[in-house]
C-alpha cells in the first residue's frame, strides 16, 4: 500500500513540476527528493549530493560532450552544400530522384552529429530550397526529410545511445555497433518508400537534371570524401578496438576541426559558437542525467522497481507481448517528453522487467531508440516537427501527416528486428 501511495504522489509531483515549466533535470531531482524525504528513512540531502556527483563525474559520460562538440563544429561549416553537390548526380536515375538526397544526407549527417534536431535543421537548410526550386511536391519534400532525420538518434555516434548505455551500464562501443545495421536498414526502407511513391505518382516527379558521365559524377563526389573519411575513422576506431567511445569522440572532434579548417570555414567565431553550443546542450543533458540518477536511487529505496517488476511478472506476459506493451508505452510517453528524458525517467523501472523476461538489454536499447525516434515526428511534442515548421512555415499537423508513412515504416522496422534480432547483435558479437 505504501508503494501505491508513493507512486501516486510521485506522479502528481512529476506532472505538476513538468506542467509548471520546470526544467526536466530539476524536475527529476525534485521528485526524487520528495520521494526520499516523505517515503523513506534515508536522509535526502547527502544522498542527492553523492548521487549527482557520481553521475556527473562518470568517465563513460565524457564521450557525450565530445560528440556533441563534433556535431556543432560540422553544423557551422559548409558541409551541407558539399553534401548536396556530391550526392545529387548519383540519385537522378532512381524513382523519386533528388528526394533521395534527403535520406542519404540525413544518414551521412546522422553519423557525424548524433542529434535528430541538428540533422533535420542542417539537411533541411540545404535540401528544402533546392528541392522546391526544382518543383518537387511540398508534402514529399517535408516528409522525406522529417522521417529520415530521426536517424540522428540511431546511427552512431548517437547521443541518446550514450545516455542509454550510461543508464543501463552497457558498453557504449557495443551499442554504437548495434545501431549501425538497423540504421542502414531504416534508411533503405525510407528510400524504398520514396521509390514506391514515385512509381505510383510519376506525374508528380520533376524531370531529371542533365545527365552526367561516370567520371563527372566521381568528380562531384569529391565533396563527400572528407566527410566519409571522418565518419569511417570514428566508427572504425571503435569497431577495431583501437579506441574507446571517448577516444573515438576525441578523434571526431580533431577530424572535424581539421576538416573545417581545410574547407576555410574554421573562423574564431565559428569555433566559439560551436564550443558554446556544445556546452549548453551538454549541460542540459548532464542535468537530466544527474536528476535521473538521484531518482533511480530514490525509487530503489521506496521499492517501486521491485513492486512494478513483480506486478508485470504476475501478468505472465510473454516476451513478445511485453515488447508490444512497452512499445506502445514509449511511443505514447514520447509524444510528451523528449527522448533523453523518456529514457532516464523509465530505465530504473523497465530494465529489471526486460532482464527478468530474458530480453537482451543491448537489443532493447536499439528497440527503445527506434520507438523514441517515432516520437520525433508525432505531435504534440515532436522536435523534428517544430524544426520543420520553422523552416517551412507549415502547420505542425500538416507536417505530422506527411511524415506518417515514415512513422509506419519505423513500426514495421521494430517488428523486423524482433523477428531477426541478429540485425542488432551481429556487429557487437564480432567486436
Amino acid at each position: 500500500m505504501n508503494e501505491i501511495t508513493a507512486s501516486i504522489a510521485l506522479i502528481v509531483v512529476l506532472l505538476a513540476l513538468l506542467g509548471g515549466g520546470v526544467w526536466v533535470g530539476l524536475t527529476l531531482a525534485g521528485v526524487a527528493w520528495f520521494g526520499m524525504e516523505f517515503f523513506t528513512a534515508r536522509a535526502a540531502g547527502d544522498a542527492m549530493a553523492m548521487t549527482i556527483w557520481g553521475s556527473a563525474s562518470s568517465w563513460t559520460l565524457t564521450a557525450l560532450p565530445l560528440f556533441v562538440w563534433m556535431g556543432e563544429i560540422l553544423y557551422r561549416t559548409n558541409l551541407s552544400e558539399s553534401m548536396f553537390r556530391g550526392l545529387a548526380p548519383w540519385v537522378n536515375a532512381l524513382p523519386g530522384r533528388l528526394l533521395h538526397t534527403n535520406v542519404i544526407g540525413c544518414t551521412i549527417f546522422a553519423a557525424v552529429s548524433g542529434s535528430s534536431a541538428a540533422t533535420c535543421a542542417t539537411v533541411g537548410k540545404m535540401n528544402i530550397p533546392e528541392l522546391r526550386k526544382r518543383g518537387y511536391p511540398e508534402a514529399q519534400v517535408i516528409g522525406s526529410l522529417g522521417g529520415p532525420a530521426t536517424l540522428g538518434l540511431l546511427i552512431p555516434p548517437s547521443i541518446i545511445l550514450i545516455v542509454y548505455g550510461v543508464s543501463a551500464e552497457l558498453s557504449i562501443s557495443k551499442l554504437f555497433m548495434a545501431g549501425v545495421l538497423p540504421g542502414l536498414m531504416l534508411a533503405l526502407m525510407f528510400s524504398g518508400w520514396i521509390m514506391v511513391w514515385a512509381l505510383m505518382n510519376p506525374e508528380k516527379v520533376p524531370k531529371a537534371d542533365a545527365s552526367m558521365s561516370f567520371m563527372q559524377k566521381l568528380h562531384e563526389a569529391r565533396h563527400l570524401i572528407p566527410v566519409v573519411l571522418l565518419i569511417a575513422s570514428v566508427i572504425a576506431s571503435i569497431y577495431t578496438g583501437i579506441a574507446t567511445a571517448t577516444e573515438a569522440a576525441a578523434i571526431g572532434v580533431l577530424g572535424s576541426l581539421i576538416l573545417s579548417a581545410l574547407q576555410g570555414a574554421l573562423t574564431w567565431k565559428n569555433f566559439k559558437d560551436a564550443l558554446f553550443g556544445a556546452t549548453r546542450l551538454y549541460c542540459m543533458i548532464a542535468l537530466i542525467l544527474a536528476g535521473a540518477a538521484f531518482m533511480t536511487l530514490s525509487m530503489g529505496y521506496i521499492g517501486l522497481p521491485r513492486q512494478l517488476a513483480e506486478f508485470v511478472g504476475s501478468l505472465h506476459l510473454s516476451p513478445v507481448m511485453l515488447i508490444i506493451v512497452l512499445g506502445i508505452f514509449y511511443i505514447l510517453i514520447g509524444c510528451f517528453l523528449d527522448g533523453i528524458s523518456t529514457i532516464v525517467l523509465t530505465m530504473s523501472v523497465v530494465l529489471p522487467i526486460i532482464q527478468a523476461a530474458g530480453i537482451d538489454p543491448l537489443w532493447f536499447g536499439i528497440f527503445l531508440v527506434i520507438t523514441v525516434e517515432t516520437a520525433q515526428i508525432t505531435p504534440p511534442v515532436g522536435f523534428n516537427l517544430f524544426v520543420l515548421q520553422g523552416m517551412t512555415g507549415k502547420q505542425v499537423t500538416y507536417i505530422a501527416k506527411v511524415c506518417a508513412p515514415y512513422f509506419c515504416l519505423m513500426v514495421l522496422a521494430l517488428a523486423i528486428l524482433w523477428i531477426f534480432p541478429g540485425i542488432v547483435t551481429a556487429l557487437p558479437n564480432h567486436m
